[in-house]
């Protein structure tokens, strides 16, 4: 196995309204596909991966979250709580810095799962990783080779790796973000406390060449609302 991050974060927190009505009783990462949950997925791929301890935040149906993430075993899980306000995509992550340590983590969405081509994907990502080189790698997916993903947003690649996020309506971008990435918890230092989004930060990293990504070659299916979880069960089935 290739060496790589034994800590993760888990964004969970989400309200799932784009899964409604499938998130009237239940938080969006308790939402089933092929008869396990969202974030049962992904927290099995990081297992497999070689993560040793999962750091989750959690505010919608918190409860639940907690009540369910206490029957795995093969995983050291702490919840972040969001309870009292969401603190979106970086304000999450600073929330919970003193859980996540200061080595390179794994960071992902619960909404992303794939299939994998002819090289594990988190390999993928770890076997790019240069921490000298990089503060943030993102796993990325060519277009075409995923479902549930609609718009032009998302990523060009240099020759070096590197990426500059483009939202240009009229120029769909070749690479999408995954939602899986090494990230180094030290790029949210100088960033206030509090709800913030993550992507000012790329932009910040991406002028100064930190912003790198590299391509699965497996197929990824984003789970986003109820067409696109019915299509990803269809696929994995």
């Amino acid at each position: 196995m290739i060496a790589g991050p034994r800590t993760a974060m888990v964004l969970a927190a989400g309200l799932g309204t784009r899964m409604l009505p499938l998130t009237e009783q239940r938080p969006k990462a308790l939402v089933t596909v092929a008869g396990r949950a969202l974030i049962d997925h992904v927290l099995d791929r990081l297992r497999d991966a070689g993560v040793e301890r999962a750091v989750v935040n959690v505010h919608h149906f918190a409860d639940q979250m907690e009540a369910h993430l206490a029957g795995r075993r093969d995983l050291e899980i702490l919840i972040a709580d969001e309870r009292s306000a969401l603190l979106d995509s970086g304000g999450g992550i600073k929330n919970a810095a003193d859980q996540l340590g200061r080595d390179p983590i794994f960071l992902a969405n619960i909404d992303s799962l794939w299939l994998e081509g002819s090289i594990p994907a988190l390999d993928t990502l770890k076997g790019a990783w240069n921490p000298a080189t990089m503060d943030i790698l993102m796993l990325l997916v060519k277009r075409g080779q995923g479902i549930g993903f609609e718009g032009p947003q998302g990523f060009l690649r240099d020759t070096a790796g590197r990426l500059t996020h483009s939202t240009d309506p009229a120029s769909p971008t070749p690479y999408v973000n995954m939602g899986i990435a090494i990230f180094k918890p030290q790029v949210l230092d100088d960033e206030p406390d509090g709800a913030f989004s993550i992507v000012p930060v790329w932009h910040r990293l991406q002028a100064e060449g930190r912003l790198h990504g590299v391509p699965m070659d497996g197929f990824w299916m984003h789970v986003g609302d109820p067409a696109a979880r019915d299509a990803a069960e269809a696929r994995l089935a």
